[in-house]
């Protein structure tokens, strides 16, 4: 017999994560290895347990699904199961590396159905979301693309989290709490980020940052 496929549930709702819980559960070849209620847990989380597949919430209140997609490492594919179907929604996520997007509103079997199918390399979507994604990728989107920013596509990925933490006021100790990283790391960081923005002090990144909604 192989082995179950390793799954890691990130929600934060707690309730939603036990029904979850109990609806995989009954699947001899899968097991739930963990979960977190937030992107910091989310991280730590899946990087210790080192999951096939992790499923991914849309929206959280300290970053969302985005945010654990740009901060993982590769390794596990993720599946997004959201309330939303909405689709900027389903178009950010695809775009941050997410292999499919499915809504809460499918049922245990079919749930455990895509978390098989993504492990082997499928992309799962609900009814309908699918076309979202075709239609971003073929022009044919109402949702627009983001404007060209030199200065904001400069910046690597952590860069961006720096700024993102900066924004939101965290000092920059917080910062490397959050990130897991040192704080003298987090002011290399945050030096590059103030010269590739062309910013000449934290105020005015603060404010170049809230211009662009990055918060």
């Amino acid at each position: 017999m192989t082995d179950p496929f390793r799954v890691f549930l990130v929600d934060d709702h707690a309730v939603f994560r036990s029904g979850v819980r109990a609806e995989l559960g009954r699947e001899v070849d899968i097991d739930v290895v963990g979960e977190a209620g937030g992107v910091a847990d989310a991280v730590s989380g899946i990087d210790s347990t080192k999951p096939d597949v992790v499923l991914l919430d849309v929206h959280m209140p300290d970053g969302g699904g985005v945010a654990v997609l740009n901060r993982i490492a590769e390794g596990p594919v993720c599946l997004a199961l959201s309330v939303s179907d909405a689709a900027e929604d389903v178009i950010a996520v695809i775009r941050a590396g997410a292999r499919g997007y499915v809504t809460k509103t499918i049922s245990g079997a079919e749930l455990a159905d895509g978390v098989r199918r993504v492990a082997g390399g499928d992309a799962v979507f609900s009814p309908r979301l699918a076309g979202f994604v075709l239609d971003s990728f073929t022009g044919r989107s109402a949702v627009p693309e983001p404007p060209l920013d030199p200065e904001l596509d400069s910046l690597t990925p952590r860069e961006l989290e720096v700024l993102r933490l900066l924004a939101r006021g965290y000092t920059y100790r917080e910062i490397a709490e959050d990130l897991f990283i040192s704080v003298k790391t987090v002011e290399t960081h945050a030096s590059n980020v103030l010269r590739k923005t062309q910013q000449s002090n934290r105020n005015a990144l603060t404010r170049w940052a809230h211009k662009r909604r990055i918060d």
